[in-house]
């Protein structure tokens, strides 16, 4: 688990310096505090390369682990963020090679010998990659499968900057903190700029289960894992038993969890007291020879607070639990590092509290599993069921819509004073984005708040930029007739790396804490497109399969209950404690000098907000969302590009 950062490329590259490198990857200290490596290489046709990383030691905790790490013939030279699970398995096969060390780094190299780029295909694990061929001139960039690991390049007409945050990039010599702001309206809407966007011109982020290439000044990238195709092989071969699909995935969580509990210093587990988190817990708790700590917070309001869950799971597995309950205002006291440590917009609320279980756990660990990826891959959001019903709706909405659209009704403007909820329904039109439905004020003012995006240099003043769709309009891609199954596939191309794991990484990292997934373990995921749908969605209960192997170690009663999940009173806050920044942030002045936002639409908008706050439910006129990632925007913004 490290940061990683360099470059490739020639003329001003030639320019950077082994001290501006080393400075570059100083930036992620929080990321690998343990060892720091960098290097600079003359490659042939006037290119250099240089290559950087910061190391948090898991597995070989000895110098033998030290990064940039080089073949034993000097070709290969290799550094790594992540960890790659299936890596002694990998190791026999490749035992023609002359092993020096016993960390998975030394695997990569080997397995690039011997596959060549193919190898990527091979690691079951969480990785961002960057490896340099002397014999071939060519560097390559590669990240896993469902993009736990991240990774950001700034592209040039010269090469690439690459690194695990944007941090070093901001860094590197003749950067310029360009916004973009057509990416901005979806953030707004979103909450975080998923791949292969970045807040940044010029900037990207290699997408999830993708490979970059780089050789003599030509950039090429593709796809060598991809949801929609692993899902079409996967669902063609289904397993019809329950109880064959339910022993097959118990099977493969034990494999999963016991791979992730390899590690040469202290692991636990984060434990709210869910389905998912417990039954990590437990499977960890059945493999270990002692008894597995474990961390959860709780919170003094009861209608968030999970901790008495949590402790209940923790004694019948016989973990060694740690709790801590915080009060508002120590989230509170989390706002300011935002902006910091998720190095360009980032407005899930929900990173408070995965920072808060983070610091707790660090205490202790270095190493903690986490249940992400139960939701979106066996059907646990809330959100699921609602694009269940809004699926058996559709025909009705169709009716609604086309008669409000009649002539006379058009122009009353019918369909805008129908209860929110018909109206909804009725507006829902756009075949690409179906299952994303949600209040059109929303998306409206969203793209209302940035300012008028002009091409600069291009023909003339007035053409435009086109803002990104706030929707992800991708959805025939997936050729899935049920609104469900298409939402929980878009959810794990979007939502999963852009939004939950991203979190997770950030608010880990800043704690130098590995956080491991076995539920987004290779296998597993790939199991769960041959499950049958009927058995994750069972008559209207959400992850059902998971949980009755939950049940197999936990009994139902103490883990059967309404998901509470975690909320931010960001109403309170933006309309309390934060209220006066807000009005800085928001005042026709500033965003006048600013230039990013429409000045007179977004400062009215906002102290119409602060006036009269959020209308309530199902009225779709809760703006403190809208608001939140305003606010955040803005904070990042005075941290890194003032």
């Amino acid at each position: 688990m490290c940061g990683i950062c360099g470059y490739v490329g020639r003329k001003s590259f030639a320019d950077i310096t082994l001290e501006q490198l080393k400075a570059m990857n100083d930036t992620m200290v929080h990321r690998g505090p343990d060892d720091s490596g960098e290097e600079i290489y003359e490659m042939s046709g006037g290119y250099f390369v240089g290559f950087a990383q910061r190391r948090l030691s898991i597995l070989d905790l000895s110098e033998l682990g030290h990064q940039p790490m080089h073949s034993v013939n000097k070709r290969v030279t290799v550094i790594y963020n992540g960890e790659i699970y299936n890596f002694k398995g990998l190791k026999e096969e490749l035992s023609d090679y002359p092993f020096r060390s016993n960390c998975d780094t030394e695997v990569i190299i080997a397995a690039y010998l011997k596959w060549g780029a193919d190898c990527v295909k091979r690691f079951n694990g969480m990785v961002a990659i960057a490896l340099y061929d002397r014999d071939s001139g060519e560097v390559w960039l590669f990240r896993d499968r469902i993009g736990k690991k991240p990774l950001y390049y700034w592209k040039q007409e010269e090469g690439i900057v690459f690194a695990s945050e944007l941090k070093p990039i901001m860094s590197c010599p003749g950067f310029a903190k360009e916004i973009r702001q057509e990416v901005l309206p979806r953030y707004l809407f979103q909450q975080y700029i998923n791949a292969p966007d970045s807040i940044f011109r010029d900037v990207y982020k290699v997408e999830p289960g993708s490979v970059l290439h780089f050789q003599a000044g030509k950039i090429t990238t593709w796809k060598y894992w991809d949801i929609k195709e692993v899902y079409r092989r996967q669902s063609a071969d289904p397993v019809k038993s329950y109880e064959e699909a339910k022993e097959g995935l118990k099977e493969l969580l034990k494999k999963s969890v016991a791979a992730r509990m390899i590690a040469d210093v202290p692991l636990g587990s984060f434990l709210s007291g869910g389905y998912d988190s417990s039954l990590v817990t437990a499977i960890a708790q059945e493999h270990a020879e002692t008894p597995v700590k474990t961390f959860s917070i709780g919170f003094h309001e009861e209608k968030y607070n999970e901790a008495g869950y949590a402790r209940k799971v923790a004694e019948y597995l016989g973990t060694d639990h740690t709790e801590m309950y915080i009060d508002e205002q120590a989230m509170f006291d989390m706002v300011d590092s935002i902006g910091q440590y998720y190095d360009e917009p980032f407005a899930d609320s929900s990173e408070i509290a995965t920072m808060l279980v983070s610091r707790l756990a660090r205490e202790s660990v270095t190493v903690a599993l986490s249940g992400d990826g139960g939701d979106e891959f066996f059907c646990g959001y809330n959100i699921y069921e609602n694009v269940r019903q809004a699926q058996k709706l559709d025909m009705l909405g169709a009716m609604v819509h086309g008669i409000c659209h009649l002539p006379g009704l058009k122009q009353a403007k019918l369909e805008d004073r129908l209860p929110f909820r018909v109206r909804v329904i009725a507006g829902n039109r756009e075949k690409e984005s179906q299952t994303q439905f949600g209040a059109g004020n929303y998306l409206i003012r969203a793209k209302a708040m940035v300012k008028d995006i002009w091409s600069a240099g291009q023909g003339t003043s007035t053409e435009k930029l086109q803002p990104l769709p706030i929707h992800y309009l991708i959805e025939s891609a997936y050729g899935v007739k049920d609104w469900q199954i298409r939402r929980m596939l878009l959810d794990m191309d979007t939502y999963l790396p852009g939004d939950i794991l991203c979190k997770v990484d950030r608010a880990s990292m800043k704690y130098s804490l590995e956080a491991r997934c076995p539920i987004l373990d290779t296998n597993v995921m790939e199991y769960s497109y041959r499950i049958l749908h009927e058995h994750k969605y069972a008559g209207g209960d959400k992850k059902h399969i998971l949980k009755d192997i939950a049940y197999d170690y936990i009994p139902k009663e103490l883990l059967e209950r309404p998901k509470v999940g975690f909320g931010v009173p960001l109403d309170k806050w933006l309309r309390g404690p934060l209220r006066e920044q807000l009005l800085d942030y928001s005042s026709y002045e500033y965003l006048d000098r600013q230039g990013i936002f429409d000045a007179s639409y977004t400062s009215d908008m906002i102290r119409s907000y602060i006036k009269t706050g959020d209308a309530g439910p199902a009225t779709g006129a809760n703006y403190s969302k809208l608001t939140w990632s305003f606010f955040v925007f803005q904070q990042w913004y005075q941290h890194y590009c003032k």
